[in-house]
C-alpha cells in the first residue's frame, strides 16, 4: 500500500471481498503504507488481477519475517487482524439531489457493499443491524442544509422540503427539525451500544448541534413555521455532544453557517497553499487512530465544503485530533469514544474536488485510484473488523 500500488482504493475493496469469504486478513501498520497480507488463495489472486491491484505473492519464510519486524518493539509498527466484513448502512436520502457522496462514491468505486438507511428506517429501529454507519452532507438541524437563501426557488430545495415534511408526519412529528433530532439520538444510542459512526461535511457539526438544542428551537420560520427561540443559544446542552462545545449558533437563517464550530468564514487559505498533516502515532499503543491514519501520504490535499474543517477551541477534552492544519488552528480530522462505540468526523465534501458546487457532476474516482484523501474513509470502513482495542499511551 505504498506507492508501488497501482489502485489503493479498490485495494480495500479486495481486503474487504476476503473478509465477507470467511478469510482473516493481517492489516500491517506503518508497513509499506499500511499493507495487507492474507494467506494465499488464488480466488483473491484473481480477483487482484481482475480489479487493477497490485499484489506480491510471498513464501511463508517471508511473511514470517515481516511479522517479525513488524512486532519488533523498536519500530512504530504493529500487525492488526482483521476478522469479519462489517455491515454497512450509509444514512442518505432516498430522493434525487444534486450533489454527491464521497463515501458512497469509493464504496461504490472499492466494489464494497453497503445498504442506504434514511430516517424512516432509523425511526423505525434499524439500525442494530448494522456495525457502521456513515453520514454525509446532511442537516441534523431541520433547517435544510441553510440553502434558503440561495435555493428557495430552486424546484429540488422545494421538492426536499416536501419529501422530509411529508415523512416527518408519516412518523408522527410535527416538525421536520424534531424528526431530525429523534434520528440523530438514535444515531447516538446506535453509537453508544458499540457502533462505528462516520461522518463528513455537515453530517458532523449539524449532528452534535441538533444534540444540544434538543430541548429549544433554533429553526427560524421559513424552516418549520414559527420563530426560533430567542433564548436558544443559552438553552444549548454541550454535555449531549460528540466532539464540541461552547460554540455560538448562527441564528441568521440567510447565512448559509450552523455555528462557530466550522472554519470557512474566516479562512484565508489559498488553494496551492491548503494542506492538512496526519498526526504520526504509536502503532503498538494508540491502534485505532494509527489504523485510521494509514496512508502513503501524510501531508493531504486540504478541501472545501458546508462544513470544512472545526476550529480546535471548539473540541472537546477527550477528541483525539488526528489530521490538522496546524498554522491556522484547524482540526480536519477527529476521532472519540462514545459509550461502547467511536466516531470520526472528516470535514469537506469530496478529498478530490477542491470546491463542490451544487450542481456539479460526481468526482470520476477511476482519475483518483491513489487518492490518499479518500484512503481516509476507507480507513474507517475497515476498522469495525478489527478486533483489538484501543490502547492510550
Amino acid at each position: 500500500m505504498d506507492d508501488e500500488q497501482k489502485d489503493h482504493l479498490k485495494s480495500y475493496g479486495i481486503a474487504f471481498w476476503t473478509l465477507k469469504n470467511g478469510q482473516t486478513v493481517d492489516w500491517l501498520l506503518n508497513y509499506r503504507g499500511g499493507s495487507f497480507m492474507m494467506q494465499y488463495d488464488k480466488r483473491v489472486e484473481d480477483e487482484c488481477k481482475v480489479r487493477g491491484v497490485s499484489y506480491e505473492v510471498i513464501a511463508d519464510a517471508k511473511a514470517n519475517e515481516i511479522l517479525n519486524e513488524v512486532s519488533d518493539p523498536s519500530v512504530n509498527m504493529d500487525m492488526v487482524k482483521l476478522e469479519k466484513a462489517p455491515k454497512m448502512a450509509v444514512y442518505s436520502p432516498k430522493n434525487k439531489l444534486p450533489w454527491d457522496d464521497a463515501v458512497t462514491l469509493v464504496l461504490k468505486y472499492a466494489e464494497i457493499p453497503y445498504d442506504v438507511v434514511y430516517d424512516e428506517e432509523v425511526i423505525r429501529g434499524d439500525l442494530p443491524k448494522y456495525d457502521w454507519l456513515h453520514m454525509h452532507h446532511e442537516d441534523f438541524t431541520g433547517q435544510f442544509s441553510k440553502f434558503y437563501s440561495a435555493y428557495r426557488f430552486a424546484q429540488w430545495y422545494n421538492d426536499d422540503v416536501k419529501t422530509q415534511q411529508a415523512m416527518a408526519a408519516k412518523s408522527g412529528f410535527n416538525k421536520v427539525s424534531q424528526m431530525k433530532l429523534a434520528v440523530a439520538q438514535r444515531i447516538r444510542d446506535f453509537c453508544a451500544g458499540g457502533g462505528f459512526l462516520f461522518a463528513m461535511c455537515s453530517g458532523t457539526d449539524t449532528f452534535d448541534i441538533a444534540l444540544a438544542a434538543a430541548n429549544t428551537d433554533i429553526c427560524e420560520a421559513m424552516f418549520d413555521g414559527d420563530p426560533a427561540d430567542p433564548n436558544a443559544q443559552q438553552k444549548l446542552d454541550f454535555s449531549q455532544t460528540f466532539a464540541f462545545q461552547n460554540f455560538t449558533i448562527d441564528q441568521n437563517p440567510l447565512s448559509h453557517q450552523f455555528a462557530d464550530i466550522d472554519v470557512t468564514p474566516t479562512r484565508q487559505v489559498e488553494r496551492t497553499r491548503d494542506f492538512f498533516t496526519l498526526f504520526d502515532f504509536s502503532a503498538k499503543w494508540d491502534v485505532v487512530p494509527s489504523m485510521l491514519t494509514q496512508d502513503h501520504d501524510k501531508v493531504i490535499k486540504g478541501f472545501m465544503g458546508l462544513t470544512t474543517a472545526y476550529k480546535k477551541d471548539k473540541l472537546k477534552p477527550g477528541v483525539t485530533i488526528m489530521g490538522e492544519m496546524k498554522a491556522n488552528g484547524e482540526a480536519r480530522y477527529i476521532h472519540g469514544e462514545y459509550g461502547k462505540g467511536q466516531w470520526t468526523f472528516y470535514g469537506g465534501h469530496d478529498p478530490e474536488d477542491y470546491q463542490h458546487a451544487v450542481g456539479d457532476p460526481p468526482t470520476d474516482l477511476k482519475l483518483h485510484p491513489n487518492s490518499p484523501g479518500y484512503r481516509l474513509i476507507l480507513n474507517n470502513v475497515l476498522f469495525p473488523a478489527a478486533k483489538k482495542k484501543k490502547q492510550k499511551t
